[in-house]
């Protein structure tokens, strides 16, 4: 196997995968009906990515220390959606990852999308054409449960189907950092809970990590009485602020 050529290992579950209806914006930007919600910034999706979640957790430069104890990088994800954030740091972490670097991304998504959907979501940045293509190929045709793929030899992917506090609160913990990507808070008010909020605070490490473009008073709050020390920063593409923050 080659270190793009994924391996696809399927794990049963439970939990069946729930649908989504989609509309198609500017050919090819997917927009949530359920929660009337775009998935992306639809100035640039992958340049958020970069500033918002990378950038925000301090990525890559953690990447060159050895991560959590295990000596294995664990990133969560709230919100899997087109896969782009993990399609973006695949590719980043390919450029910057040590020799024995070992990235574990685990994402938590309620309505995991068809690999055909993906696919047509992800066509839009060549920058990442390789690793879209490789997250198509190894995608099941059902997702559902525990979504496992080997992406390379030092990187895999965990895409858990169902409701999130439920899923996060069921983790085994070690996290060192989290991307928090769902829909907006004021239409997706569940994923940006106090209950939730206090479970990945729970999962993650000492001196772990989040960065999420979200910046409303609740969610900040949410996020302090959890026990983050959380900060603002300038937002992208002119979003006033997003939140960044650690677990002391």
């Amino acid at each position: 196997m080659s270190d793009d050529d994924p391996e696809k290992l399927a794990t049963p579950d439970s939990l069946a995968r729930e649908d989504q209806p989609l509309d198609w914006h500017e050919g090819d930007m997917p927009y949530s009906q359920k929660f009337g919600d775009h998935f992306y910034c639809r100035t640039d999706g992958r340049l958020e990515c970069g500033h918002t979640f990378l950038a925000g957790n301090g990525l890559p430069d953690r990447w060159r220390d050895c991560g959590s104890p295990s000596g294995e990088f664990k990133i969560g994800e709230l919100g899997f959606g087109t896969g782009l954030n993990f399609c973006e740091t695949w590719r980043q972490w390919k450029l910057t990852r040590l020799p024995a670097g070992k990235l574990h991304f685990i994402s938590f998504e309620l309505y995991p999308m068809k690999s055909e959907e993906i696919d047509r979501a992800l066509t839009r940045w060549p920058e990442i054409d390789a690793e879209r293509t490789a997250l198509t190929a190894a995608w099941p045709d059902e997702p559902a449960g525990r979504v496992e793929i080997e992406a390379d030899r030092q990187t895999r992917l965990t895409v858990v189907c169902g409701p999130a506090l439920e899923s996060v609160m069921a983790i085994e913990p070690g996290f060192d950092a989290w991307f928090l990507d769902g829909f907006a808070p004021s239409r997706n008010p569940d994923m940006w809970s106090p209950d939730l909020m206090q479970a990945i605070h729970e999962k993650t490490v000492p001196g772990g990590t989040f960065g999420t473009y979200a910046a409303a008073g609740f969610v900040r709050r949410n996020l302090s009485a959890a026990g983050f020390a959380v900060e603002r920063r300038p937002g992208f593409a002119g979003k006033r602020e997003m939140l960044c923050g650690v677990k002391a």
